[in-house]
């Protein structure tokens, strides 16, 4: 070999791996779940019975994280999405999946977290509660953030897996016109000199009125309460009402026009009107809360006569229908204003007499809260996410033997388990039955009601 002449190995093709797997079932995200050599694979964007590639993002020793790469088989249950921002919108999750396999896996994700969780099993499934699934959403939070090099002001909900602002122009799950008056929302605000100041808009539809809530870094200028003023004037067969919020949701206050009506929703199988102020928690659909509301008032079934405690009460969505009813509540909730809200509803409605409200923080002082609540036979218990745990470990037969049925309405499925746990197991109750609510369609977000008795 010369001293100029070089050997050359030669060098093996990479052939680049492709990863496939079969999809499940969906995850409590809304994910397609497959198992690939014994691990757990989710991929986002998946559905049941498709045969997918993937490419990994995030690796743990027992699951894998994964990107949709292309549909090898593509199931019968997969749509088209409605919505034209849908791929960058982190607002909707099951757009491309058919209305009955979203509610079919909300219900599977609830019995497998009782299963697994609670270690309990329902004696009945109820049939799923659901109603229209586009312009269902009757409040929601809306982010601002003016960006210059997107020319103007971005309003909208914020993007899968990131801070931004989505670049959307419409929404198809936002009430009250309000997912059509995304542009001029924007034009609007991005007319304002204060636009780099209002990081949100909180939305509110009653049914009367539709409240924009602005949240304020610094007070608007003149000219820009002109602009505003304008915007609600064009849009009053919206019915929209400015409102103006500088600090925390009790500074929120109505600014223009001030002769707008009041917030209210209706739940017109009971004849009751119900009012409230934008920032505080109302149900998110309208028409499923109605179907709800029905559910939990046949499973409780009130009777004249009797008394019966409404825990976390909020401003009385299942307590005026327990009182409409004839039977007497006893309403409990952390929040004063709400519980306020509450009796100023009853008085609204004819109900005082037939009710009682009181503030107590059934998480911190809920030994002191309950001793406040005489003997029941039935309760109606519907927490936040964290659940009802420190009130369950209070109703053993011991402490609270005249109480025989509990009707739970929960927005996690995982504390419901956990809950329904203790009810089971230590305090001697049985779950009767239980179902899901889809208050939120096209979004993984399961709630369930759940009905337990006890001898």
């Amino acid at each position: 070999m010369s001293a100029t002449e070089v050997m050359v190995s030669p060098v093996a093709t990479q052939v680049p791996v492709e990863n496939i797997a079969t999809i499940e079932s969906l995850d409590h995200e809304g994910r397609g779940v497959a198992h690939v050599d014994g691990k757990a694979i989710f991929v986002a964007g998946a559905l049941p019975r498709e045969i997918v590639t993937y490419q990994p993002s995030r690796k743990k020793k027992n699951f894998e994280t994964a990107t949709l790469i292309s549909i090898k088989r593509e199931a019968a249950e997969r749509v088209q999405p409605r919505c034209k921002f849908y791929e960058i919108c982190g607002g909707c999750a099951l757009q491309h999946a058919d209305y009955t396999l979203q509610v079919a896996a909300k219900q599977r994700v609830l019995e497998d977290n009782l299963a697994r969780i609670g270690k309990v099993i329902p004696e009945t499934i109820l049939p799923p509660i659901y109603a229209a699934q586009w312009q269902y959403r009757h409040r929601a939070r809306l982010s601002v953030n003016y960006v210059a090099k997107k020319g103007g002001v971005l309003v909208g909900f914020r993007e899968r897996k990131s801070s931004y602002v989505a670049d959307m122009h419409s929404c198809e799950v936002l009430a009250g016109g309000v997912g059509q008056m995304i542009d001029a929302l924007r034009e609007v605000l991005s007319t304002l000199d204060k636009r780099d100041r209002i990081p949100q808009i909180e939305v509110a539809v009653g049914a009367r009125v539709t409240a924009l809530v602005l949240r304020l870094l610094e007070p608007l200028t003149p000219e820009d309460e002109v602009e505003l003023k304008a915007f609600a004037d064009a849009h009053r067969a919206d019915r929209i009402q400015w409102w103006v919020q500088v600090k925390g949701p009790e500074t929120a206050v109505p600014w223009y026009p001030l002769d707008a009506p009041e917030l209210t929703y209706e739940l017109p199988e009971y004849d009751l009107e119900i009012n409230f102020r934008p920032t505080e928690f109302t149900q998110v659909n309208h028409a499923v809360n109605r179907l709800m509301v029905q559910r939990a008032m046949q499973l409780l079934d009130p009777q004249p006569h009797e008394k019966i405690a409404d825990l976390f009460c909020g401003l009385g969505n299942f307590s005026l229908p327990i009182a409409r009813l004839g039977a007497h509540v006893i309403g409990v909730e952390g929040s004063e204003s709400l519980t306020q809200r509450a009796s100023e509803n009853a008085a609204r409605n004819e109900l005082i007499d037939r009710s009682t409200f009181f503030p107590a923080d059934l998480y911190t002082d809920q030994e002191a809260a309950m001793k406040r609540v005489p003997a029941v036979s039935k309760m109606l218990i519907d927490p936040p996410r964290d659940g009802a745990l420190e009130v369950c470990n209070l109703l053993s037969a011991e402490l609270r033997p005249e109480l025989k049925r509990i009707v739970y309405v929960s927005c996690s499925p995982g504390t419901l388990a956990r809950d329904a746990g203790v009810l089971v197991h230590t305090q001697g109750f049985t779950l009767k039955a239980a179902g899901v609510v889809n208050m939120f369609p096209h979004t993984a977000h399961v709630e369930s009601i759940a009905l337990f008795e006890r001898p």
